[in-house]
This record gives C-alpha cells, structure tokens and sequence, in this order.
C-alpha cells in the first residue's frame, strides 16, 4: 500500500498528534504550568517576548526518543 491513501493516513495520525498536544498543552496551563525553567520572557512597556526553550529542549528530547523507538523496528 501507500499512494495518496498512505499519505491521508499520515496526515490524519499528524494531525490527530497536534491536536492532543494542543489539549495537553491546555490542561498544563490549568494547573499553572505555563512556563518551564528555561524559557526567555522580556516583558517591556508596550511590548512582550517569549521563547520557550525549556519546552523546546523537553519536546526535542521526547520526539527523539519517540523517533529512534519506530526506527529501531
């Protein structure tokens, strides 16, 4: 198999990933975890910058050894 089918497929499962991770994401902020150690905020008058490298670190760090468990098969 595969073709366009095999690639709806994939793109179902990618899609049904981000959105658990937009849930998970939600159901974090709930319980105050909005921010990892790690993460950049400037916070000016009219201005506010957030990089989320804590959550980029542990989302790197997750996906990679998510990766490597399928590619071992």
């Amino acid at each position: 198999m595969g073709g366009v089918g095999g690639l709806g497929k994939l793109l179902i499962v990618i899609g049904l990933g981000v959105a658990a991770l937009g849930v998970l994401f939600l159901v974090a902020s709930r319980f105050g975890l909005t921010r990892l150690p790690g993460d950049i905020v400037l916070e000016r008058k009219n201005f506010v910058f957030y990089a989320p490298v804590g959550l980029m670190i542990l989302l790197s760090v997750l996906l990679t050894i998510i990766l490597n468990l399928f590619a071992r098969r």
